[in-house]
């Protein structure tokens, strides 16, 4: 496998928390990252922004408002994982669709081919850039656009289930499930969005437990522990 794009949701950023950041978990992801450009593996990574922010906290807030207030907070993790990356030995370059003036680069297919030439970690962060779109939606894009292999989606739990298993002690986790099934079923891997263009465009996901010790170098050695969902 030669290129990735890591999906991490704000709140795995936080760890027990809940909140703002969790300086181990993120220095273990990034210990993580390192093995996988020590071995020539081109990584890109979304991070949602439910640690700061999630949705109109106030209906007195309009909902595009909203999403920029998400967009930002995206931007601040990502520019705080990838400081996290540097310390462990990486270089990195923070992308955002929108001008941040010296924070962030502009995002393009030519930025983002330069930057891993250089064997840069790439965040892609302030989502698509436009209100409505979730940060599932800008993973899916961004995976498409790079023309990534396969997106590694770490989440709270350890891969796709029938039903809430938060909820249901006794749902079922899929080892394997079909992109299609997954919509028919609405299961809970990404919003509609991004799952029917992960479908059109026939983007693998491997859903996998942030948590579980070096659950991302597993996704990519084999030793996988997780639901892949194929398209």
């Amino acid at each position: 496998m030669k290129r990735v794009l890591l999906k991490l949701s704000g709140e795995a950023l936080a760890g027990d928390k809940k909140t703002g950041f969790d300086e181990n978990t993120v220095i273990s992801v990034a210990k993580q990252v390192k093995q996988l450009v020590d071995q020539n593996i081109e990584v890109a990574i979304v991070i949602g922004g439910g640690n700061f922010w999630r949705g109109r906290s106030s209906e007195n807030i309009d909902r595009t408002k909203a999403d920029q207030i998400g967009m930002l907070a995206t931007v601040m993790n990502c520019i705080y994982t990838s400081e996290i990356f540097r310390s462990e030995g990486m270089d990195t370059s923070v992308m955002t669709p929108f001008a941040c003036g010296a924070f962030t680069q502009l995002f393009s297919k030519d930025a983002v081919k330069e930057a891993f030439r250089l064997h840069k970690v790439v965040f892609f962060a302030g989502g698509t850039g436009h209100p409505y779109f979730s940060t599932d939606t800008a993973t899916v894009l961004r995976a498409i656009e790079i023309e990534a292999e396969v997106i590694l989606l770490a989440k709270a739990v350890d891969g796709v289930y029938d039903s809430d298993p938060k909820v249901n002690p006794n749902a079922k986790r899929y080892d394997a499930i079909s992109i299609d099934e997954v919509i028919e079923k609405q299961l809970a891997v990404m919003d509609l969005t991004a799952s029917i263009m992960s479908m059109e465009n026939k983007m693998p996901m491997y859903v996998f437990a942030l948590q579980e010790e070096d659950s991302i170098v597993k996704a990519i050695t084999g030793r996988f522990n997780g639901t892949v969902v194929t398209v």
